[in-house]
């Protein structure tokens, strides 16, 4: 089904080719300025140098010859030549109502469907997830589920932090405190124990032990370095202690990611990569494109045009040892054998950016990637405390993702207890909803590139640019279905009779645009924008009409069909994000 936008363009075409004038000038926006119009056209601007006329001339020529059309009630040309159009309320309703019975609510999905990586999530094994997780997390959920929508194979990939020093560093602490474990034993035959010599919160708490002790203890250190080694050369103790490490960090990591409502197709980490890494070398260095640099390998990335310089990407230090920009372009190797994908979104901090434009480059450069294969980095900004520093504890450290969430959850309840609208079993499981909602929302709805502050009263209310809003207006939605009854899609969408009537139709109409825009754009917050567009529209338009006290049922009817379509789209609006909505507030 074509956009809206789209059938304007069309609709302008003819009166733009009888006045003489090139299609390719047309170009239609919805309006930001209401009170003057709904949609603007600005073709007369482009097209005025070419045809050296004045743009309120062409905008009047094509102005007249259009206004014949039975898509405008009106359409006119302004100063300095902008055509400004309102749709005639019939036209629009019947879109409406075509978008109603599209399966996806006006969205053409893709012809031809790609195959996308999507690496996000990101976290290091044997740590816990910590507020510097939240927005790869879902800000990657969002871009896996917008593509899936679209008609794309999506593969979310977390690419865990699993095969580094931090492994050393935990087998010799667990050497110290437990030398008598059997993966220490040199005589030990046999097999090892299945059941981990740890839990979850033990291994949490050996990790930073470890490393803060290898930062007072340079002897300590050395034998981390010397365990990594081994662990990475294959040693079997070793590589069963790595085997533990991972079963409880990745049940863990499961249980919290779930509880965000965050699920990746491929666990895969480091570790993965690092049977590419020889032939990587072996490849960048016969096709001469990796030379030695002060005894480290490194590959050129600098190209002609560039505005600034770029240094080189080392893919060997001088020691020997691989790198983050190693491992993700062996892990690149990986995925082209196994998916060959036709597009990569890499959802990590922004202040990764060099690193992803070297690895990209190289990528290019050696003919890993093709060199038509879009490889998008969608850098984040960072969440601050409303002092604009970093998010932290009340005790300066770094807060975990989990305790963030049972806060938000807890101010939400309270919320819930004083509104008493929600029958008393349902409370907690509202609250979990509505939290989500408010951490995730509060995110998203902020450009990616951009820090944004966190404040939790903000993100927990019922009114303002919130995710509890949204619910909140679904769930009003909700309630005046079940007042009405059976038969709530029963009736036809009229012509609209009033401006609140007429906006909620015009923003139902913008679906597909703001999907279409979140994906093409790696920018989810065009969801949020839509999504308090429709409710706003809807509020306006709920608090001029009694729509449950209107006599004239056939309108009434065609009003309870219009607010179905209205949740619906906000419904689904908040799937793509990762979120729901909660059947009370």
């Amino acid at each position: 089904m074509k956009k809206i936008v789209d059938l304007i363009i069309e609709e302008l075409t003819p009166a733009f080719e009888a006045c003489g004038y090139d299609r390719q000038y047309i170009r239609v926006t919805r309006s930001n300025r209401p009170d003057l119009c709904e949609y603007q056209c600005n073709g007369a601007m482009a097209a005025a140098k070419a045809y050296k006329k004045k743009p309120i001339e062409i905008a009047g020529e094509v102005a007249d010859r259009a206004k014949a059309s039975r898509m405008f009630s009106e359409i006119g040309a302004v100063a300095p030549g902008f055509i400004n159009i309102r749709l005639d309320p019939a036209y629009l309703s019947e879109y409406v109502s075509a978008v109603f019975a599209d399966g996806k609510y006006g969205l053409e999905t893709a012809g031809r469907p790609e195959t996308i990586i999507v690496d996000y999530g990101g976290a290091n094994v044997a740590k816990p997830l910590h507020v510097g997780h939240l927005r790869s997390a879902v800000i990657g959920e969002s871009m896996k589920r917008i593509g899936r929508y679209m008609g794309h194979h999506v593969i979310g990939d977390v690419h865990l932090g699993d095969w580094g020093l931090q492994m050393g560093l935990i087998i010799e602490e667990l050497r110290d405190r437990q030398p008598d474990l059997p993966y220490f034993d040199e005589d030990f035959e046999g097999e090892f124990p299945s059941e981990p010599p740890f839990t979850i919160s033990e291994l949490e708490e050996i990790y930073p032990a470890a490393s803060e002790k290898s930062k007072k203890d340079e002897a300590f250190r050395e034998r981390a370095q010397q365990a990594t080694l081994k662990l990475q050369s294959g040693y079997a103790p070793f590589r069963a202690v790595w085997d533990h490490i991972m079963s409880v960090s990745l049940a863990d990591l499961k249980k919290n990611y779930a509880n965000l409502n965050v699920s990746f197709d491929l666990w895969k980490g480091e570790s993965d990569a690092q049977a590419y890494i020889p032939g990587l070398i072996a490849d960048l260095t016969d096709k001469g494109l990796a030379y030695e640099s002060e005894g480290a390998l490194v590959v050129d990335i600098a190209k002609e045009g560039d505005a600034k310089e770029y240094p080189p990407c080392i893919v060997r230090k001088s020691d020997g040892a691989a790198l983050y920009a190693t491992s993700d372009l062996a892990t690149l190797i990986e995925r082209e054998k196994d998916f060959s994908p036709d597009r990569y979104i890499y959802v990590v901090d922004k202040r990764q950016e060099l690193h992803f434009i070297q690895v990209f480059r190289v990528a290019k450069k050696a003919g890993i990637v093709r060199e038509e294969t879009p490889m998008a980095f969608l850098g984040f900004g960072t969440m601050n405390s409303k002092d604009g520093g970093p998010f932290k504890t009340r005790d300066g450290g770094v807060m975990r993702l989990e305790t963030l969430m049972q806060e938000i959850v807890k101010e939400v309840y309270k919320k819930i207890e004083e509104k008493q609208k929600v029958p008393e079993a349902e409370r907690q499981r509202t609250a979990e909803i509505i939290g989500l909602a408010a951490l995730k929302y509060g995110d998203l709805s902020n450009q990616a590139t951009k820090d944004y502050v966190f404040d939790i009263d903000r993100f927990i209310s019922f009114e303002g640019n919130t995710g509890p809003h949204i619910q909140y207006t679904i769930v009003r939605i909700k309630s005046i279905l079940d007042k009405y009854g059976p038969g709530a899609a029963a009736g036809e969408i009229l012509p609209a009779c009033s401006g609140t009537e007429k906006e909620l139709q015009l923003k139902i109409c913008g679906f597909s645009e703001a999907v279409e825009s979140a994906f093409f754009e790696t920018a989810p917050h065009k969801i949020c924008q839509y999504m308090a567009a429709v409710a706003d529209a809807f509020n306006d338009f709920y608090q001029e009409n009694k729509i449950l006290a209107e006599e004239d049922k056939e309108r009434q009817a065609g009003w309870i069909r219009l607010i179905t379509l209205a949740k619906d789209i906000l419904n689904t609006c908040m799937d793509l994000l990762g979120m729901d909505s909660p059947e009370h507030m």
